[in-house]
């Protein structure tokens, strides 16, 4: 089994692994199911390969009407007719210009709901694979840095689709067309300036980008951190005020902006250099053009038309080059940010569904732990050779120290984790042998820290089933003794529960929690401190609703408060990861054991 780390997503900073992320786009472009799809991309393609035959081919016919011009007024022609000819030029000329427009057009119209697909697949595939990955992986990694590196991912889609695509990869074609062009029509000397200092361009440009590059790469670093400690702290707002840590909160995020902002100075005074031997380059080839031109016109090998044909020509060539540091730098980030965003989907869930995994049907709801011994960590033992059985329809209360692994127990019958040794089956199945979703389908939790959804109350309580019925929400809500609250509010269920349900206070958000998982109705009910939050009136209505309720369901209580488990079927202490006394509440405290201990000091404190 990998074990997921911070790490797993590190790309690893090679120009041959980023270009097969690249590639790795192609079935999004090229999808199998969808050939309307298919067309469009070749259609576009295509499209786009027209358009710089006609962006080459445009500027020769200006360069002719003004040959046409020249010797309209040298052998004395018909006016009349000359004017004919050369409006036919530089309509021509015009036309094509046009077309090439067009042309550009028709390709966003073919291309645009191509390009948005993918990203559309590809973010639904990234945000399907986060959900399966494992607890540990989310446990592990900040949800800030997380969002962003799926946001860079997807907004790069687009941008590497249109640059790539349409931009860099036109433009060297442009090239390769214009220098056959000029050696057929021209000079092969034409020719080898314009390929040399176009090749010698993308080289200086890549070179010199690259170099800041570095300095990029350490603004994406202080963003995404600034970003992360931002999120955090907001997440955490009632914290950062019970400890009135405002200030030391701006400070952090305020030295993490702090990074951002010298490494950004470094980065924009930096491109001073790259234009200007961009603008060198680019103007030592048009004067060397020019110049060879000239040469060629005085030697009666060239017309004045020609020498305005090759300028047009390069300078339609130069004007897609004008960007290319940008376009390198940011095609460059693109594939890095595309990289994480793959190796993200590349990360394997550290608990999977086996390939011959069966759903779990009409659970009973008989849970057996039969040796069983776990660790997060190698070197931390957290549960050790533990076994205990719930039968159907019997409430199992565990109970013990802080740290004795009672959580746990409800996180590994979850599957959240895979325990090291021994077994955990329902209904006589080992649950590794279950489909997750079946598994969880048929497990309801009411949890001591209840987080809700920025929605409102009837979608929070909804939630338990899509298709459930507002007199079922109700239902669930009366039960969970929250309905009358709710209806005291002037939007009653449609009431907005805020950012993790920050607006209700503690027993409320409980109560909702509680009213969801009635909804659900599982076979297996787990507790883990379903009522810590309530106040001890509303605490004993629930408690009493929940002990009804149990009597329906097979039940694992995890309890701090051994008030609330009295009544359960059986008890088991534990302590350390290992179970050290089980039985009634009565038989438990005869034996005068741990248990006996624990209820002494609760009592004492309840004195």
């Amino acid at each position: 089994m990998v074990k997921q780390t911070s790490h797993d997503t590190q790309p690893q900073e090679t120009l041959m692994f980023q270009l097969k992320s690249f590639f790795r786009l192609w079935p999004y472009l090229w999808p199998k199911d969808r050939p309307g799809y298919k067309l469009r991309t070749f259609a576009a393609l295509m499209l786009t390969i027209t358009g710089q035959f006609v962006l080459v081919g445009a500027p020769f016919f200006l360069g002719r009407s003004v040959d046409a011009v020249e010797n309209a007024h040298k052998l004395g022609q018909n006016w009349d007719q000359a004017w004919v000819f050369i409006g036919i030029l530089i309509l021509c000329y015009g036309g094509l210009k046009l077309f090439s427009v067009l042309i550009s057009e028709m390709r966003e119209y073919l291309f645009t709901p191509v390009g948005q697909y993918a990203q559309r697949q590809v973010a639904t595939a990234t945000f399907r694979h986060l959900h399966a990955l494992s607890l540990r992986y989310h446990l592990e990694r900040r949800t800030g840095g997380l969002s962003r590196i799926i946001e860079r991912g997807i907004r790069s889609i687009d941008f590497l689709f249109r640059f790539l695509l349409f931009n860099i990869g036109p433009t060297l074609l442009q090239l390769a067309i214009a220098g056959v062009a000029f050696w057929i029509a021209y000079d092969w000397k034409f020719a080898l300036i314009a390929v040399s200092v176009v090749l010698l361009y993308i080289w200086f440009t890549i070179v010199t980008t690259e170099w800041r590059l570095a300095f990029r790469r350490e603004m994406n670093k202080h963003d995404t951190e600034a970003n992360a400690k931002a999120i955090d702290s907001l997440l955490n707002y009632e914290t950062v005020k019970y400890f009135g840590a405002e200030g030391f909160e701006i400070s952090r995020y305020d030295t993490a902006m702090g990074g951002y902002q010298k490494a950004a100075i470094k980065s924009r005074t930096s491109l001073a250099t790259v234009n200007i031997g961009q603008s060198f380059l680019m103007n030592v080839g048009i004067v060397a053009m020019m110049l060879l031109a000239a040469y060629q016109i005085l030697g009666e090998q060239m017309s004045a038309g020609d020498m305005l044909t090759i300028t047009l020509v390069m300078m339609q060539v130069y004007r897609p080059l004008n960007i290319l540091g940008f376009a390198y730098r940011e095609i460059k980030q693109a594939l890095t940010d595309m990289e994480k965003l793959f190796a993200l989907l590349d990360i394997k869930p550290e608990v999977q569904d086996k390939k011959d995994a069966v759903s779990l049907h009409d659970a009973k709801g008989v849970v057996v732990f039969k040796d069983v011994d776990f660790h997060y960590d190698a070197d931390r033992a957290i549960l050790k050779n533990v076994s205990f059985t719930i039968a159907q329809g019997e409430t199992v209360a565990v109970v013990g120290p802080t740290g004795a692994g009672k959580s746990t127990l409800s996180r590994i019958l979850f599957r959240f984790y895979d325990i090291q040794s021994g077994s955990v089956s329902i209904d006589g199945i080992d649950i590794r042998d279950l489909t997750q979703e079946s598994l969880r389908g048929a497990i309801g939790i009411v949890p001591q820290d209840t987080v809700l959804f920025n929605d409102t109350i009837g979608y929070n309580i909804g939630y338990a089933r899509a298709n459930s019925t507002q007199g079922e929400v109700e239902d669930a809500a009366k039960a969970a003794q929250i309905h009358d609250f709710i209806m005291s509010l002037p939007n009653g269920y449609e009431t907005m529960v805020g950012e993790r349900g920050l607006k209700l206070s503690g027993g409320e958000k409980q109560r909702v929690a509680i009213a969801r998982t009635l909804l659900k109705n599982p076979a297996i009910l787990i507790l883990d401190e379903a009522t810590s939050a309530l106040d001890s009136v509303t605490e004993s209505n629930i408690q009493e609703a929940l002990n009804d309720i149990s009597k329906r369901h097979t039940t694992l209580v995890i309890a701090h408060r051994l008030s609330t488990i009295v009544d359960a079927d059986k008890i088991i202490v534990m302590d350390h990861g290992e179970i050290k006394e089980r039985g009634t509440h009565k038989s438990l405290l005869r034996k005068g054991g741990l248990y006996a201990k624990l209820w002494e000091q609760q009592e004492r404190v309840s004195v």
